[in-house]
């Protein structure tokens, strides 16, 4: 009987791992659908609507990449209880399409995982709560250190930087 314990209790391991690995896939899959029927409901009232009762954000825009069919809910805010549903409006930046440089923000292996397929030329379009959609046409890619970003924040150009972690 011994000899069978190390070998269940490793299985049991390996279960728990996987079934926490397919419950955050899960959680992920079902804030989306959250996510996408509340910046619906957010447009189609004019107000910004919760994604969950409990949520301490909402949506606030989508971002497009047609060419490469990549789409992502844009989250108010880039606190890392945000970031972990979605990319963040990093606050004081503009909003798409009003002057000035709009940030949004968020990791490089989830929700912006599809930067690495984006190219010179590329359009991104954001469609804002209100229902507005602009568009924009990548004309830069760059890795760079957190403090030497470059980006200008008196810029009175309208443009949108996507940054990651």
């Amino acid at each position: 009987m011994k000899r069978f314990a190390a070998p269940l209790l490793l299985a049991l391991a390996g279960l728990m791992l996987f079934g926490q690995g397919a419950y955050i896939h899960a959680k992920a899959l079902l804030a989306q659908v959250l996510l996408e029927r509340a910046f619906a409901e957010t447009i189609a009232s004019g107000r910004d609507t919760k994604p969950w009762p409990w949520a301490d954000t909402w949506p606030v825009a989508r971002i497009e990449v047609k060419r490469i069919g990549a789409n992502a809910i844009v989250l108010a805010g880039a606190s890392g209880q945000a970031l972990a549903f979605g990319p963040g409006h990093v606050e004081s930046t503009a909003n798409a399409g009003d002057r000035g440089v709009a940030v949004y923000s968020a990791h490089r292996d989830t929700h912006f995982r599809f930067l690495k397929d984006v190219r010179i030329g590329d359009e991104i379009d954001v469609t804002r709560r209100d229902g507005k959609t602009f568009r924009y046409r990548i004309d830069s890619q760059s890795v760079v250190r957190f403090d030497q970003f470059g980006i200008d924040p008196l810029s009175n150009d309208y443009e949108l930087v996507l940054s990651t972690c």
